[in-house]
């Protein structure tokens, strides 16, 4: 029971991000609404660890996750589907990689000089990686595996070294459950093709 009470947010947050992945993976619109719950908890669960880029990342995550429920469910203007899924823009991979390195360099000064962080590399690299990897899902671009399964390869290993064993793990998962995903994506892109 000590074991639990001194875990239970890593677990909890460790079901629902299995629940995530998983609508993820079947690009169900329930991924955005367990997403907010996790994302919710994770703030809670990454102060409280020191991870402090991770769980200012919460937040952007709260608004993306709002963001990409309406996008993938609304209809727009005469009768627009909502977004299907789709190979990321190849003029868009240069300016996004330059934001990826600004935000990184950004968030590492800030933890290296005003955090007591002992991950500030680590930390940095990966809330600078999601940020786009996000942003990419919201969009239904099927790249956007790729980018996590560097952020989740990365977040195993910080979260192994930062004691927090169950969300550890789940990313380790992570990285299997999304080259599948990438793989069951790319399947769906070219039956969608072929039924147009």
């Amino acid at each position: 029971m000590e074991f639990i009470a001194k875990h239970w947010l890593d677990i909890v947050t460790t079901v629902l991000g299995l629940a995530y992945i998983i609508f993820e993976y079947r690009a169900s619109v329930w991924m955005w609404l367990v997403g907010f719950m996790m994302q919710s908890l994770g703030i809670v669960l990454y102060y409280q660890k020191g991870l402090y880029a991770d769980c200012g990342m919460e937040f952007y995550y709260l608004a993306m996750t709002v963001y990409g429920y309406w996008k993938w469910v609304h209809v727009g203007a005469n009768n627009q589907s909502p977004v299907q899924i789709r190979h990321f823009p190849k003029k868009l991979i240069l300016p996004w990689l330059g934001i990826i390195a600004l935000v990184w360099l950004t968030i590492y000064l800030i933890l290296s000089n005003f955090t007591n962080s002992t991950v500030p590399i680590a930390d940095s690299f990966t809330t600078a990686l999601s940020i786009i990897g996000i942003w990419a899902l919201a969009h239904k671009y099927l790249e956007q595996w790729f980018i996590w399964i560097a952020v989740d390869v990365v977040t195993c290993g910080l979260y192994f070294f930062k004691e927090i064993p169950f969300k550890a793990s789940l990313y380790a998962l992570y990285v299997v459950i999304a080259i599948f995903g990438y793989w069951k994506w790319k399947k769906m892109i070219l039956t969608d093709n072929k039924s147009h």
